[in-house]
């Protein structure tokens, strides 16, 4: 690996936020237009269509906790590796990951396929909307392999730098997602009329269309991460990768549980028109969240990197960077929302006002949290990068399941409005937020994982 002088390792040789965070805004603003325009489609199935997606995305966001996993693990080891120049070690880390996602994805795969009625059934939901729920996990699960390659390949690229090249993939697969929502939720142009699990198929192939295209570009070493043929199957290196991946896996399984009390108490206690709320709400102040995301991304990949070099201060300001452009830029388009909450429930749902009721009072309450989330993901984001997993663990655990959902079970035994079981966020967010900014202004997350530690046995 080549020495680095001092002059090597300022800013200058790294990419800025915005060169990371922008083409990562976009990747998901184009995902996030396909929620939406998702959303007006089986909108126009009805209330029980929509909360069946809304279940059957949820569960299919609890099996990809692993991912997640895998990918912390990838985003911080790519990024040291990077930042110290040790473009071999990059490559290797990204075959391992690829190997390890795929073997956790078939599986996860597999249980879903055989408990998806069963996992389905924990929200309360009516006969009707449980089985369309069920299909729509199924139908996920057949193309898991799919994500898990789509989802390691473009955060090693993004910890590397490469933002673009996960931009262009993501354009490509969402463009071919659109009329294939249409043709199979509505039955065109002689395919079937599949409704519900007609969104699952689509999203499926468009994504399995983007695998294939990111693997063949990767094999014949069209990005600046290679593919490794040989030493990549090391065991202190996915002994890393499992060391900062299960925090990251624990957390998002904390992070699944919590929404899952969460939704089954309003599913439970509710009814199907508070479920669907919920989620119509979370799809509509989605533009919000692909800017944090964005701002994660950068603070992820700019933080490790700049450990890679043992710049301690650009990892320091590269974090707390992120995170002011998320708060400002995650706050303004939360009241642009808000603002407009009522139009955008009613053109999305038509003929229903008790559901638009509830959908417009949940948006104003996740619309004013929307500078706090943007802590959540920037400086936790920042975090990952480091390698420091384990602190955002116990962070969703006692904001999560300690606030949201101790706060939503007691205003649900009160038998107050629903509207008060949404407000049981705010607790959250707030305890989360303020222990995050504790845990980066301490600055124990510099030493969690010691560049010197990171040297691999070569093949």
């Amino acid at each position: 690996m080549a020495e680095l002088s001092p002059a090597e390792t300022t800013e200058q040789v790294r990419p800025g936020i915005w060169q990371l965070a922008f083409p990562s805004i976009l990747g998901n603003l184009s995902y996030t237009v396909v929620g939406m325009v998702q959303t007006k489609f089986v909108g126009e199935l009805g209330a029980q269509a929509l909360a069946a997606v809304g279940a059957g995305q949820r569960v299919f966001f609890a099996m990809q906790a692993i991912l997640m996993a895998v990918s912390a693990g990838t985003t911080a080891l790519v990024a040291r590796a990077w930042g110290a120049r040790d473009y071999e070690e990059a490559s290797r880390v990204t075959m391992a990951s690829l190997t390890l996602a795929g073997v956790f994805a078939f599986g996860v795969a597999v249980l879903g396929l055989l408990f998806a009625d069963a996992v389905a059934g924990v929200f309360g939901l009516d006969p009707h909307t449980l089985e369309l729920a069920a299909e729509n996990i199924r139908w996920l699960c057949l193309f898991n392999v799919s994500f898990a390659v789509n989802f390691i390949l473009a955060a090693a690229l993004r910890a590397s730098g490469d933002a673009w090249s996960p931009l262009w993939i993501s354009v490509g697969v969402n463009v071919l997602n659109l009329p294939l929502q249409y043709v199979f939720i509505f039955g065109r142009w002689g395919f079937p009329e599949m409704g519900v699990a007609g969104s699952a198929v689509a999203a499926g192939i468009a994504f399995s269309v983007g695998g294939l295209v990111l693997l063949g570009l990767w094999v014949k070493n069209k990005f600046r991460v290679k593919h490794a043929r040989h030493g990549w199957w090391r065991r202190k290196r996915l002994q890393q990768l499992l060391d900062i991946g299960y925090p990251a896996a624990m957390e998002q399984i904390v992070f699944q549980i919590g929404f899952f009390i969460f939704l089954m108490l309003i599913g439970n206690f509710y009814g199907t028109e508070a479920f669907a709320a919920y989620n119509i709400g979370v799809n509509l102040l989605m533009v919000c969240m692909t800017v944090g995301f964005g701002f994660s991304i950068a603070g992820a990949t700019l933080v490790g990197q700049n450990l890679g070099a043992n710049d301690f201060a650009g990892a320091t300001r590269s974090g707390w960077r992120s995170a002011g452009f998320a708060v400002l830029s995650m706050g303004s388009l939360g009241l642009i929302v808000s603002y407009f909450a009522r139009p955008l429930a009613t053109y999305f749902l038509g003929d229903e006002p008790l559901t638009i009721q509830y959908t417009v009072q949940f948006i104003n309450i996740l619309g004013a949290m929307m500078p706090l989330l943007a802590v959540e993901f920037a400086i936790g984001g920042s975090l990952r990068g480091a390698g420091d997993t384990r602190f955002p663990l116990m962070a969703t655990f006692a904001g999560l399941i300690g606030m949201r959902c101790g706060l939503a079970a007691l205003f649900t035994y009160l038998q107050l409005p629903v509207h008060w079981v949404y407000g049981a966020l705010i607790g959250d967010y707030l305890l989360k937020g303020t222990m995050l900014i504790w845990r980066f202004h301490g600055g124990r997350w510099r030493t969690v994982v010691r560049t010197e530690e990171m040297g691999i046995e070569r093949a």
